[in-house]
C-alpha cells in the first residue's frame, strides 16, 4: 500500500464529534431553560415537603391553642395561628401532602381511564366510538366546577371521594387528547405493516400506538396535576372537600382558605397569603413543568 492510499484511508481522531450521552443532554435541556430549572426545582421542593410533613411541622395541625388565638408569626408560630388557634405552619406543610396526593392520584387515575378509553374508541370506531364520545361530551359540557359539586354532594366529604371526582372530570379531557393521536397513528405505515403482518389490535395498540402516544399523555398529565389541586381547593373552600380538621390527613390548602378564615383576613392576613401562595406556586411549577416536558420529549410541539 502506497503512502498517499495509506493517509486516504486514515481517520482524522480530531475530526471525531462523540456524542454526549443521554443524562448529560438532558442536563444541558435543562440548564439552558431558567424556566425549567424552576418548575423542577418547585415540584422537587414540594414534594420533599410532602414525604417530610411529619418532621418539618412544629405542631400538630388540628391541635388547638385557645390562648393563642389569631397570632401572628412568632418564633413559636412561624405563619402564625388561626381562629381556633391552630399552628398555621404546620398546617400549610400538611397540606402540601395532601394537596399533592389528591392531585397525583386524581390525574393518575383519570389520565389511566382515559387513555384506555381513547384508545380503544379511536382503534375499534363504530357504535364504540359513537358511545364513549357521547359520553365524554355530557361530561365535558358541563362547567368542571358544577359537575364536581354535584359529584361531591352525592359522595360527600373526604380525601378519597374527592380524588374520585376529580378523575370522572380527568378521564374525558385525556380521553379525547388520546383519541385525536392515536387516530392520526393508526395509519401510519408502521402500523399498517405491524397489521398485514398479522399482528392483533392489543399488540398494535400496546406496541406501535402507546409508545408514540406516551409524551402527549405525560405533557398533559403533568398540567392536570396542578389542575387537580386547584380542583381539590375549590371544593374544600365550598365544604365539599376534604375537613380543616379531619383526624388523618389534617389539612389540605383549600381546606386552608375557607370561609371561616376570610372573615379574619383584615386581623389575620396570614391565614390566606401563606395556602393561597403555596397553591398558586405549585400549580405554576406545574404547568411549567408541563411546557418543560412538551419541549423535551415533542420537539414538533416547541413553542405551541
Amino acid at each position: 500500500m502506497s503512502v498517499n492510499e495509506s493517509a486516504a484511508g486514515s481517520v482524522d481522531l480530531n475530526a471525531v464529534t462523540v456524542r454526549p450521552g443521554r443524562p448529560v443532554r438532558a442536563a444541558r435541556f435543562f440548564l439552558r431553560r431558567p424556566l425549567a430549572v424552576f418548575s423542577v426545582s418547585i415540584v422537587t421542593i414540594l414534594c420533599l415537603v410532602a414525604a417530610l410533613a411529619p418532621f418539618i411541622a412544629t405542631h400538630d395541625p388540628i391541635t388547638i391553642y385557645p390562648a393563642e388565638r389569631l397570632s401572628g408569626p412568632s418564633l413559636d408560630h412561624f405563619f402564625g395561628t388561626d381562629s381556633l388557634g391552630r399552628d398555621t405552619f404546620s398546617q400549610a406543610v400538611y397540606g402540601a401532602r395532601v394537596s399533592l396526593l389528591v392531585g397525583l392520584l386524581a390525574t393518575a387515575l383519570g389520565t389511566l381511564a382515559g387513555t384506555v378509553l381513547g384508545m380503544v374508541s379511536a382503534y375499534i370506531g363504530g357504535w364504540a366510538d359513537t358511545l364513549l364520545q357521547q359520553l365524554s361530551d355530557a361530561v365535558m359540557a358541563m362547567p368542571a366546577i358544577i359537575f364536581l359539586m354535584l359529584v361531591g354532594s352525592v359522595l360527600g366529604q373526604g380525601m378519597f371521594n374527592v380524588i374520585w371526582a376529580l378523575a370522572l372530570v380527568v378521564t374525558p379531557y385525556v380521553s379525547r387528547i388520546v383519541r385525536g393521536s392515536v387516530l392520526s397513528l393508526r395509519e401510519a405505515p408502521y402500523v399498517e405493516s405491524a397489521s398485514v403482518a398479522g399482528a392483533g389490535p392489543l399488540r398494535i395498540m400496546a406496541i406501535h400506538i402507546l409508545p408514540n402516544t406516551m409524551p402527549l399523555i405525560i405533557v398533559t398529565a403533568s398540567v392536570l396535576v396542578g389542575s387537580a389541586m386547584l380542583a381539590e381547593g375549590a371544593l374544600s373552600f365550598l365544604g365539599l372537600g376534604i375537613p380543616s380538621d379531619d383526624p388523618t390527613w389534617k389539612v389540605s390548602w383549600g381546606s386552608m382558605l375557607s370561609p371561616d378564615r376570610l372573615r379574619h383576613i383584615e386581623q389575620a392576613p396570614w391565614l390566606t397569603i401563606y395556602p393561597g401562595a403555596a397553591l398558586t406556586l405549585a400549580v405554576l411549577g406545574f404547568n411549567l413543568l408541563g411546557d418543560t416536558l412538551r419541549d423535551a420529549l415533542d420537539p414538533r410541539l416547541r413553542g405551541t
